[in-house]
């Protein structure tokens, strides 16, 4: 999922969109300044999102153990996630790139459309073990320029309690689920809740119903978009999920979950060290349901990758993929998962990981199946996110979906 630190839950969040032509501008000039950086040849740095203690200390811990593998220094530079790409592009602008730099995976294709990324296959880094899907999450135009250490996507929580009181199974078609929040909604409860709101938090969750479904985000104006939109729409009109959705990051959903105020909710693995903390809370995962029996459940993959910016300074580029490798190694993989929970992007590293935590296998078999926001429409994907975003409002306050995503796909088209 796209990530954003709050507390200790990551979410999706609002980043702030930079023109190409600008991104273009500033690359260039780092590109062409090559070598003239000014740089402590002993010292490697690597830029990131991890500002939350505890990421943060997991990522000092890799990086003690990768300088010590590879006999240098290595030393992180953390910003807040909304600000990885404007901090990187003053330090383009300014010729002080970082060695490596950890994109959202739906930013990568912006710095890397502008030319500003190396194809790390050139500097020796093997997709062998990675999953399809997971390649392409970091790739651009069939360039493989980012390396994912662990890959997150959304699933079905449910409280286990609750439904069992009910006598329902765990629904498995959209039929059910609208049918079982009907039933489960009483009180201050209702059936579900997810996050539709003016962000990226609620593109990211819609993203499985509408591709389950068929949809296309470089068509929103598809009638199976639309079916998406209305199934959304059918569990406000039902009164299974709150009119508040349209107001609700992840993270308000997950509180409104541990908070007995839903019975089921659509969110990510990023919430479970916060749903550990409550102890009479038995909850469960399963994969999200699809419009019929039999459809694929094709959820987003969410989480960042590691890329090599272009400085012109070969000899530190090379040592940038090794921090790399190293980093996103099985090893590393497992034990940054294990913090995280999030899941290993290596096959082999993954299986490991299963079996430790079985209990979020259903995870693992979702991720099999998601793919990247941005495998379709590129660069694109923040002019589709912010048209999508836009649409939900309007949307599950009155307007009709056809109407909404009509202008969805305008607004997507112009880029405005």
């Amino acid at each position: 999922m796209p990530e954003r630190a709050r507390g200790r839950r990551r979410r999706a969040g609002r980043r702030a969109t930079v023109p190409l032509t600008v991104v273009s501008a500033l690359v260039a000039t780092a590109a062409l300044a090559g070598c003239g950086q000014q740089r402590d040849d002993d010292v490697y740095t690597v830029l990131n999102s991890s500002t939350d203690d505890s990421y943060h200390g997991w990522d000092a811990a890799t990086l003690s153990r990768c300088s010590k593998r590879l006999g240098i220094t290595i030393e992180q530079q953390s910003v807040p996630a909304a600000q990885v790409m404007t901090k990187s592009l003053r330090m383009a602008s300014s010729k002080s790139l970082p060695d490596v730099i950890q994109f959202d995976a739906s930013e990568m294709p912006t710095f890397a459309e502008a030319g500003g990324l190396i194809d790390l296959r050139t500097l020796g880094l093997s997709t062998q073990d990675i999953p399809r899907g997971i390649v392409d999450f970091g790739s651009y135009k069939g360039t493989y320029y980012g390396a994912a250490r662990t890959v997150n996507t959304l699933a079905l929580f449910y409280n286990k309690d609750t439904l069992k009181k009910a006598g329902l199974e765990v629904p498995t078609t959209w039929a059910e689920m609208r049918q079982s929040a009907k039933k489960l909604t009483k009180g201050k409860q209702y059936g579900i809740a997810l996050s539709a709101g003016g962000a990226e938090d609620g593109v990211f969750q819609f993203t499985p119903f509408m591709w389950s479904n068929g949809g296309d985000e470089s068509h929103l104006a598809s009638k199976q978009v639309a079916q998406a939109l209305d199934y959304w729409k059918s569990l406000i009109k039902d009164g299974s999920l709150s009119k508040s959705t349209v107001n609700w990051t992840q993270a308000d959903v997950n509180d409104q979950f541990m908070a007995g105020n839903a019975a089921m909710m659509i969110n990510g693995p990023w919430q479970v060290e916060t749903l550990n903390t409550k102890k009479n809370l038995d909850w469960g995962i399963a994969r999200i349901p699809v419009p019929k029996a039999g459809d694929d459940s094709v959820g987003p993959l969410g989480g960042a990758v590691l890329t090599v910016p272009k400085t012109g300074d070969t000899a530190r580029e090379k040592t940038a993929a090794k921090i790399i490798d190293c980093m996103a190694g099985e090893k590393e993989q497992i034990t940054y998962a294990r913090n995280s929970w999030m899941v290993p992007a290596n096959e082999k590293a993954a299986a490991v990981w299963r079996k430790e935590v079985p209990e979020l296998d259903a995870l693992a078999d979702q991720v099999a199946t998601a793919r990247s926001r941005t495998a379709k429409v590129g660069a694109r994907w923040s002019s589709v996110s912010l048209a999508l975003q836009s649409a939900f409002q309007s949307a599950l306050t009155g307007q009709s979906s056809e109407a909404a995503l009509q202008r969805a796909q305008q607004r997507a088209t112009s880029g405005k």
